[in-house]
């Protein structure tokens, strides 16, 4: 039992535990749940509300939309900052790909002094200044391990490197970009030269006079070699498909129908066309003295090697479910339709539509949540309010039979 009364530990004490108990059975379930071994061997938190998985833009936008709706919450998050991606895992030029109408979150625009497209600074301002405005807290360097539903209480147990969280709502924020995207070329391991994701590159300023590879066509693999080429490095871009350059078509247009971010770097496709960024087809393979096997036989020598390569989810290594999340780490169902999944399980971000899709997601996790939360804020009240009456009436029956007894006496 002491480990039960640990989940009363969030605000509102045993307040939780008694809201808890106003859906059929779960206070029930509840003590069952303290029976198992690996509940009673843990520190458990029960979380009055969702559990938002992730500080990324999508897990911001999710948190501001449910202070709105009245729902208190728990973001979690594995680094130390918000936005992590953009903070730690991004190169200086970086700023967004779409105009900022199609990135703003819900219920802040952005400022109207902010460029077309607002650089990485001015967007880390912005999201700061969001989290700061909806008082969004999160518990940062907290690295979920595992979140899964338990049928048994009707609660998801999610599970961190230092407690475990107990709640009703499960929001699944942690996004398209989680991980690097590492490909598998031959001989790349043993290749001699520096070799560095597109996540862990910050500017061009150290490649002076050398060759480097840019593995990737998106926006980041043109950003990075127009960066290179600026600080007087020589680079050579991997090509092995169409690029997608605005405006002949609309940029969620082309996100929609052909799943491809669009390309907006003028400047970059200037320096193709002068030669001072140099365009190669798909790498065969590296051999072990510096040159690079191309797949129309050319070769070429190389002192450095940027993967733009691009992320992915990592959701399939942490939640434990099979319904709603495919294996590649996304919704089953495409947007609109990818936000909500069965028993209290719920995903931000993963649109492919960008910033766009997250706020939609948002907005709709929200209302669901808070349309359930409001529910039952209200039958709780008229429960209050039905004990208040027959307390009053009590009270004064009691008086009244007081009163005739000591005139009968």
């Amino acid at each position: 039992m002491e480990n039960l009364f640990r989940l009363a530990s969030s605000p509102n004490k045993m307040e939780n535990l008694f809201r808890l108990a106003s859906s059929p059975n779960k206070m029930e379930n509840l003590f069952r749940l303290a029976d198992h071994e690996d509940f009673i061997s843990r520190r458990c938190i029960w979380v009055n509300g969702p559990v938002i998985i992730g500080a990324g833009p999508s897990g911001l936008a999710t948190a501001a939309c449910l202070r709105e709706q009245g729902v208190p919450f728990l973001v979690v998050e594995r680094a130390d900052c918000i936005a992590s991606l953009w903070q730690r895992r991004t190169y200086d030029r970086l700023k967004l790909n779409l105009p900022k109408q199609f990135c703003q979150l819900p219920n802040l625009p952005f400022p109207d002094d902010f460029p077309e497209y607002p650089s990485k600074k001015q967007f880390i301002n912005y999201l700061e200044t969001y989290a700061n405005k909806f008082e969004i807290k999160p518990q940062f360097n907290q690295c979920v391990q595992s979140a899964k539903y338990d049928e048994t209480s009707g609660l998801w147990r999610v599970k961190t490197n230092e407690v475990e969280y107990i709640c009703r709502w499960l929001v699944v924020a942690t996004g398209e970009n989680a991980e690097c995207v590492i490909p598998e070329i031959e001989g790349l391991s043993e290749f001699k030269g520096k070799v560095v994701h597109a996540c862990d590159y910050k500017s061009g300023e150290n490649f002076k006079g050398k060759k480097v590879l840019v593995v990737g066509c998106g926006n980041s693999g043109l950003d990075i070699s127009l960066d290179l080429s600026n600080h007087h490095a020589l680079p050579s871009m991997v090509v092995r498909s169409s690029v997608h350059v605005l405006p002949s078509m609309g940029p969620l247009q082309l996100k929609n129908t052909e799943g491809k971010i669009p390309v907006l770097n003028i400047g970059t496709l200037e320096k193709i066309r002068s030669g001072d960024i140099k365009v190669v087809p798909g790498i065969k393979k590296f051999n072990k003295n510096g040159e690079v096997q191309l797949v129309n036989g050319e070769k070429i020598d190389v002192d450095a090697v940027v993967l733009a390569t691009g992320y992915r989810s990592n959701v399939p290594s942490w939640l434990q479910e099979g319904e709603f999340f495919s294996k590649n780490g996304y919704p089953k169902m495409p947007f609109p339709h990818g936000w909500k999944g069965n028993s209290g399980l719920y995903a931000v971000g993963f649109t492919k539509i960008g910033l766009f899709g997250a706020s939609y997601d948002a907005v709709k996790i929200a209302q669901d949540i808070g349309n359930v939360w409001k529910h039952e804020t209200k039958q709780k009240k008229q429960r209050y309010g039905a004990v208040k009456i027959a307390q009053d009436i009590g009270n004064v029956w009691k008086h009244e039979t007081k009163q005739k007894k000591q005139r009968l006496s």
